[in-house]
């Protein structure tokens, strides 16, 4: 498993993860129907990493600043991994790589504005690599079977 920062080059490779996540309507804020120009414009426009198998991209994240002028201190992330691939550590090591890398960079803390609450995979994850649960917004979400649940903000210093 290799973790390195994506190339434009990537995005081909990248959109199958990003479409079948997105389109699940289970985990992430977009919506389901973003069409692959669009996806491009949204994910690429920060710095973008992926997970590589051999040459296929089972992961991917996005780093950027959670807030413009005077809070980019704090980074904001996303992830993705392709559920095929779920289970198997590769959320972790990618998070792992972003926030070392985050660090590294001069973020001095990172947010996440809308963990839903029913991934609880990813809540755990969370929790375990430091962050904190800040606040919670009653049916922040529309869930695609569930519908309205809520979401959390989570939060951890570098």
């Amino acid at each position: 498993m290799t973790i390195r920062l994506a190339e434009a080059a990537d995005w081909d490779a990248i959109w199958p993860v990003w479409h079948r996540v997105v389109a699940s309507g289970t985990t992430i804020m977009w919506d389901p129907a973003t069409r692959y120009e669009d996806a491009r414009a949204l994910w690429m426009s920060g710095e973008v990493f992926v997970v590589l198998e051999g040459a296929a991209v089972v992961g991917t994240a996005l780093l950027k600043p959670n807030q413009p002028g005077l809070g980019d201190h704090i980074a904001n992330a996303g992830f993705m991994v392709d559920p095929d691939h779920a289970g198997r550590g590769i959320g972790r090591r990618l998070a792992t790589a972003v926030i070392d890398h985050a660090r590294s960079s001069g973020y001095t803390g990172m947010q996440f504005n809308a963990v839903v609450s029913t991934n609880t995979g990813a809540v755990a994850l969370w929790r375990s690599l430091g962050f904190e649960v800040v606040a919670t917004i009653p049916g922040g979400y529309r869930h695609a079977s569930l519908g309205p649940v809520p979401i959390h903000i989570m939060y951890r210093d570098l």
